[in-house]
């Protein structure tokens, strides 16, 4: 989903972000990611029964994202579009999507194993057991003292009590400082040597607090006074709303009376999002994949699993879909909004369930290939589990294949550095490679069409070109794995 986002997202703006609030297609991609994350931590911790090891295998993996964030969204790597690598550290991205995805690992995943008796065994495989530690939760832990044969599962209460603990007072924090931070009047320098107004300072007037607008969020106010306001993201989606351009959704050239922010950098992964709204979301999103991923450890019937998943995914989608149409908290992945929390683990939620569903799976040892970075869920769905019966497998091998050697395919195919690799190697001109003349002479001149074009080139040369190369490298046994 991630290679459809970024290759496509600019003739099909549907597929890429939305500009400010809503909510389009890739604005699932990385709650998903983060819902999988979640499911991948109970199974492959409680195969790690040493504590000790257990903490530093999940330090070890969360340093190797925050590298690859760094240099691979932090402004070194250029590719696939410019011919060069390096960044003036006066300018660098701290923050970005493998770091949100980091944070969110190592938050949850220590949290499980502090909180996770190594020795917990299997629950009955009835709904009354998750219901009942669903419940104990809610009266504490001395009921665990009483009941000397149930230790088993107040273990695993302890673990739903910690994380909704966490999950609280993340949420309550973030509301705090996301409506009572006083956000005065800021001013920035267009560094964009593309821009007429290049080199020019604009002010933008706020001197308000609670707004959720662009120019005047507590998001971006912390992230320019933490961070600083070069070492945000430049090119943030806002610049394609309509109050910036005439051609939103898609992107142009900005309007003449155009308001000075929309020149402005934002990042939605900054500072405020990194700590609190990422902790809110991001963890909350991982937490609610963690609670799945004890269901299906725990219960052994698959209906009893569906009983449970489905209503709860109905219920986080339902509620953030009220929020979002009653104007109380508008749906917006820039500032992580708790309503956007909801939809998209929600959603996250019934995509799983009806994958487990529609192919009544079994469960298999392959979600350890793709714990962190998967294309996407139906990817990961299909990486967790070993589809047996309909004779469904063999058609979805490709995704099967790309899910087991994910970090690769994203490293190599969604942020371009294959492409890249490939645009090195030109004709004359730099603007004359063999991506371009596949793009312009195998998919749009066939179409007569730039984004239909685009749109299957993507899916044929990027997707199930790549689905192909894990699968060779599946069938050879190499794995890149954190």
């Amino acid at each position: 989903m991630m290679i459809l986002v970024d290759g496509a997202g600019g003739e099909w703006p549907v597929i890429g972000h939305a500009p400010w609030n809503g909510c389009n297609l890739a604005d699932f991609v990385m709650p998903f990611f983060l819902f999988i994350v979640g499911m991948a931590i109970p199974l492959s911790l409680k195969r790690i029964p040493n504590r000790l090891l257990a903490v530093r295998r999940v330090v070890v993996r969360t340093l190797k994202l925050l590298f690859w964030g760094i240099i691979l969204q932090g402004g070194y790597s250029h590719a696939p579009d410019k011919l060069s690598y390096g960044v003036d550290m006066k300018h660098i991205r701290w923050c970005g999507i493998l770091q949100r995805i980091a944070l969110a690992y190592l938050v949850v995943a220590l949290l499980e194993i502090l909180t996770k008796d190594a020795k917990v065994g299997d629950q009955p495989s009835t709904p009354c057991s998750i219901f009942k530690l669903c419940c104990w939760q809610w009266y504490g832990s001395s009921h665990c003292a009483r009941a000397r044969n149930v230790s088993q599962r107040c273990s695993e209460a302890h673990i739903l009590h910690s994380n909704l603990i966490l999950a609280a007072c993340i949420l309550v924090t973030y509301l705090l400082v996301i409506y009572e931070t006083y956000v005065p009047d800021w001013e920035f320098t267009v560094h964009n040597t593309d821009s007429q107004d290049y080199g020019k300072v604009f002010t933008v007037a706020c001197g308000t607090r609670g707004k959720l607008d662009p120019p005047c969020n507590a998001v971006g106010y912390i992230d320019r006074q933490v961070l600083g306001i070069n070492h945000m993201y430049q090119h943030p989606a806002w610049k394609r709303s309509k109050a910036c351009t005439n051609n939103s959704p898609h992107e142009g050239p900005f309007r003449k009376n155009a308001p000075a922010w929309c020149q402005a950098p934002f990042d939605p992964e900054g500072i405020l999002s990194f700590i609190l709204c990422s902790s809110m979301s991001s963890i909350l999103t991982t937490i609610i994949g963690v609670h799945y991923g004890h269901v299906l450890v725990h219960m052994k019937s698959h209906l009893n699993r569906l009983k449970l998943w489905v209503p709860m995914g109905l219920a986080l989608l339902i509620f953030g879909i009220i929020l979002h149409f009653s104007h109380a908290i508008p749906l917006n992945k820039q500032l992580y909004s708790f309503s956007y929390v909801c939809v998209t683990a929600g959603a996250a939620a019934i995509v799983f369930s009806i994958f487990y569903f529609l192919f009544h799976v079994s469960y298999a040892s392959s979600l350890m290939y793709m714990k962190v970075c998967c294309a996407s869920c139906v990817m990961a769905t299909h990486s967790l589990f070993r589809v047996d019966i309909l004779g469904l497998r063999t058609l979805f091998l490709p995704l099967e294949w790309i899910g087991m050697n994910a970090m690769l395919v994203f490293v190599m195919a969604a942020e371009g550095i294959f492409e890249g690799f490939l645009n090195g190697w030109y004709y004359e001109s730099p603007n004359n490679t063999l991506v371009y003349w596949i793009q312009k002479h195998i998919f749009i001149k066939v179409w007569h069409s730039q984004r239909v074009g685009i749109l299957l080139y993507v899916i044929f040369a990027q997707i199930l070109f790549w689905a192909l190369v894990a699968g060779v490298l599946h069938h050879l046994g190499i794995y890149w794995k954190l």
